[in-house]
């Protein structure tokens, strides 16, 4: 599952899951440009990654922005002439019991969810349909299929990723391009940790492996879906939560 001679472009790449992505790809050769709102994440990030031996272009951006998602895919186009990969990472949460959610925060979600997918897959396709080849992969989540109180926003625009997905797979299937999703569960990262103790041991009573996720867990799940193994897998969504959802 080498990808050697590749070039990956990641979102939310400066931590949690987009790191761990970043760390396996880089591992398996592939260059990279990583792309984050957060600059001194990003080039943290970067100088890791610089250490497995590939070229790594730290690129500072909103993915809910276009002119910024134009920006970030011309760089990188300029450092290789192409992009091969596109892992649509960058998420975030806003939570709060819908009668009370406001608009911003519902906005915001879907903004940076949603639409940031949809503005960085427009972006490299037309690269990847000139190349005739591409990869595709979107990180859903496993509260897309179950749902989840308090998170109207974040389960509608991971949601949205799946369809996203499947329509963009379907377009794009005759080019060489696969699309696919995978959907954590209960993944360790910054964003999880924050939980209280009761919700995390209420969350592990419904794992059937009895253990949280390792952001490592989803990044060989990615890595092998963007690798040539892939090569007769499209528009499928895969789950990566443990036994939590079947």
């Amino acid at each position: 599952m080498s990808l050697r001679g590749t070039v990956a472009m990641v979102t939310g790449a400066a931590q949690g899951i987009g790191r761990a992505i970043c760390r396996r790809m880089a591992s398996e050769g592939a260059d990279l440009a990583l792309c984050d709102i957060n600059l001194e994440g990003v080039q943290d990030a970067a100088k890791e990654m610089s250490s497995y031996g590939g070229k790594v272009l730290p690129l500072k951006g909103d993915v809910a922005s276009a002119p910024q998602v134009e920006e970030m895919v011309r760089k990188a186009l300029e450092a290789w002439g192409r992009v091969d990969i596109l892992v649509n990472n960058a998420g975030i949460t806003r939570d709060s019991l819908l009668v009370r959610m406001r608009d911003e925060d519902w906005n915001l979600v879907l903004d940076v969810n949603l639409k940031g997918a949809f503005y960085c897959t427009r972006e490299v396709l037309r690269p990847m349909m000139k190349q005739r080849r591409g990869r595709i992969i979107n990180v859903s989540s496993v509260v897309a299929a179950m749902g989840n109180a308090g998170q109207a926003n974040y389960v509608s625009s991971k949601a949205g990723l799946i369809g996203l997905t499947k329509a963009t797979a379907r377009e794009m299937a005759g080019r060489g391009i696969t699309v696919n999703a995978v959907a954590p569960g209960f993944i360790e990262t910054e964003m999880t940790q924050e939980l209280s103790d009761q919700i995390r041991q209420s969350m592990l009573r419904q794992i059937p492996l009895g253990r949280f996720g390792l952001p490592e867990d989803v990044a060989a799940v990615v890595s092998f879906l963007a690798s040539e193994a892939s090569s007769y897998i499209t528009g499928q969504v895969i789950h990566i939560n443990g036994g939590m959802y079947m």
